[in-house]
């Protein structure tokens, strides 16, 4: 089964678990890495043959255009991820539409590309922010993979379905929603979708989860992971502890994890996996 392999491009310094440190005025004053970043995942694709979904936060792209142009004219799906990683609830319905025009309005300029996806920073799309789906729908997005349906302090919606849903928006219209990859254990949902978990979780298990969406509950995974995780030589922020330990768990064994996924899996785009529900 092929599986939805997704890249959220954004600095090190620009994630959540630093927000309380680093301030969006700030971001020039940081040394970025995200180009060479994403050219390390564009080479590791490259080796594989392989293609994914790459959600760009429109602040990178502005001021990274050759990022876009790489990523587009290496063969990969170009998708939205914000301006500049402010979460959807923390937005006004006014702000929100403004962020997703902006960023999306970017990247399709400098990649010539239409861009049909988006992903909300730090997956802030929740139950009580789900009003965001309908901006997204009436700016012209096919699909959204912003809900986690998992317990989280910054994110999640537990009780969202777990697999792909077209959800239909009274009096707006419809949209894709495209959760974030888990496996049910124990009553609960159990996330196996990448990023920190790919990082903490080990890598049987992960194979596992895939594993059992793929041959039991017959779904394809969609998981995700960002560049900075396989920069090893980034340099450390001060945040707390926990904050820290997010961020840099095991941040040294995210690029051989990532490889037996690659290999021991089928990956492909968002646009490819879901392509016949896309056309709904």
């Amino acid at each position: 089964m092929l599986n939805a392999l997704t890249i959220d491009i954004e600095d090190y310094f620009m994630v959540s678990a630093f927000s309380g440190v680093v301030s969006f005025g700030d971001w020039k004053s940081y040394e970025s890495r995200v180009e060479k970043a994403t050219a390390d995942v564009l080479a590791l694709l490259g080796g594989h043959d392989l293609k994914a979904t790459f959600f760009i936060l429109g602040w990178v792209a502005e001021h990274h255009p050759a990022i876009v142009r790489e990523i587009a004219s290496n063969g990969h799906e170009i998708a939205c991820h914000g301006y500049n990683h402010r979460l959807a609830y923390d937005l006004s319905r006014d702000e929100f539409r403004e962020d997703i025009r902006k960023s999306k309005g970017i990247i399709e300029g400098i990649s010539g590309m239409p861009v049909r996806g988006y992903r909300a920073p730090s997956y802030s799309i929740t139950r009580e922010s789900m009003w965001a789906l309908d901006v997204l729908i009436e700016e012209g997005f096919a699909y959204d993979s912003s809900i986690f349906p998992i317990h989280h302090d910054r994110y999640g919606y537990p009780d969202f379905s777990r697999f792909a849903v077209n959800l239909d928006r009274d009096g707006v219209g419809n949209i894709l929603e495209l959760p974030l990859s888990t496996v049910r254990l124990f009553g609960k949902n159990i996330p196996i979708a990448g990023g920190g978990y790919l990082r903490m979780f080990p890598i049987k298990f992960l194979e596992w989860g895939i594993r059992y969406l793929n041959k039991t509950e017959r779904q394809p995974a969609i998981i995700y992971f960002h560049p900075w995780e396989l920069d090893t030589g980034q340099p450390r922020l001060n945040g707390t502890g926990f904050s820290k330990f997010r961020h840099y768990v095991n941040i040294d064994k995210t690029a051989a994890k990532l490889e037996r996924l690659i290999e021991r899996f089928r990956f492909g785009t968002i646009e490819e996996v879901f392509a016949e529900r896309l056309k709904r």
